[in-house]
């Protein structure tokens, strides 16, 4: 039976990965999706992703096989090929008898077996040593599976998805992946680009990683352009995996407010090796004391002058709304608003 989904507006498109997990705005993006939406209809195709590490390759899949009329309802199961021994990773994927090996107790199915009428989703396929990379794609061609230890093979309906952390293309001229098994994972390639290629997105993705921890942490609305400023210089090796930690590292240390800023980045570090973020006020009141002293201004000129001055750069920050403003400021914007006409502002 063929399933076919309804195409889908780019805007559709965003908010039908957004509510799987696979959160962007970047329009770098969109084609991948659109492939992997695709992808999804034939959900009897093999997927290759390729990425850095942290890029969502894992989240990419899993939307993948939520879409996916056909196999959606059943197992979606990961197997990390390079966090295993090369005897271990063999009796993962295809099983075991008991007795096959040293430590096979008993009678174990493979993750072919539990993922049969699902997915199965090889991460870091690139790991798989290479004598099993025939066992597999013996598997991926036939639909047969063997235990190890076992004379009997069985009949399984599993669609494979792998993903890489590296290029498979230059793995198979160095033989170091079979180029016969890289042509059959690779029937539909999707590349994730790196954080540093996605930072104009950066605003909504940071909201978005917020929004996944909302009912632990309360809900955040709005970035500071400085501290937008600041994570546009950090490198992010991570990728959105390391933002992520980062966005909950500042929920959890932030104690009011529904904006995240720079005093929330440094704040996301505890204990000895906590970064002291700068101390900005106490600059900012040495300055003020000695135009005080100068000027003879009394104490409530001088603080009058200062909220005036704090007022006038929040309003000249481009692309801020008022509500955004009167969010970071801490206050409503009712009293922003007063404010803004006391000191006649706008």
């Amino acid at each position: 039976m063929e399933f076919r989904h309804p195409p889908l507006s780019d805007d559709e498109l965003r908010q039908s990965f957004d509510e799987v997990g696979f959160v962007t705005s970047s329009h770098l993006l969109m084609p991948v999706l659109r492939q992997a939406y695709r992808a999804a209809c034939a959900s009897d195709i093999t997927v290759l992703l390729e990425g850095e590490t942290g890029t969502g390759k894992q989240v990419l899949a899993s939307a993948i096989h939520r879409f996916d009329q056909k196999r959606g309802a059943f197992a979606f199961v990961t197997m990390h090929c390079g966090s295993l021994s090369e005897t271990l990773v063999e009796s993962e994927l295809f099983g075991h008898q008991k007795g096959a090996f040293t430590g096979a107790v008993a009678n174990r199915k493979g993750l072919f077996q539990a993922a049969d009428r699902g997915t199965l989703f090889l991460d870091d396929v690139n790991d798989l040593p290479l004598h099993l990379q025939g066992k597999l794609l013996d598997v991926l061609q036939r639909g047969r599976v063997r235990s190890m230890g076992s004379d009997e093979e069985r009949r399984i309906d599993v669609r494979v998805l792998a993903a890489s952390n590296q290029p498979l293309k230059p793995l198979v001229v160095k033989n170091l992946f079979r180029a016969d098994l890289y042509h059959r994972l690779n029937v539909v390639r999707l590349w994730l680009p790196p954080l540093r290629q996605r930072m104009q997105e950066l605003s909504s993705l940071l909201v978005a990683l917020a929004h996944r921890h909302r009912h632990v942490y309360g809900p955040i609305k709005t970035v500071d352009e400085e501290l937008l400023a600041l994570l546009h210089a950090q490198p992010f090796p991570g990728n959105v995996r390391e933002l992520e930690n980062d966005v909950q590292c500042m929920l959890f240390s932030k104690t009011a407010g529904t904006s995240l800023g720079v005093a929330d980045w440094h704040r996301r570090t505890t204990g000895a090796e906590a970064e002291e973020p700068p101390d900005f006020l106490g600059e900012a009141a040495d300055k003020v004391w000695k135009a005080v002293s100068l000027q003879h201004l009394s104490y409530a000129q001088a603080i009058k002058q200062i909220e005036r001055s704090v007022l006038k750069a929040a309003l000249e920050v481009k692309g801020r709304t008022r509500r955004q403003i009167a969010e970071s400021l801490q206050t409503s914007e009712r009293t922003l608003y007063h404010k803004i006409r006391t000191y006649r502002l706008g």
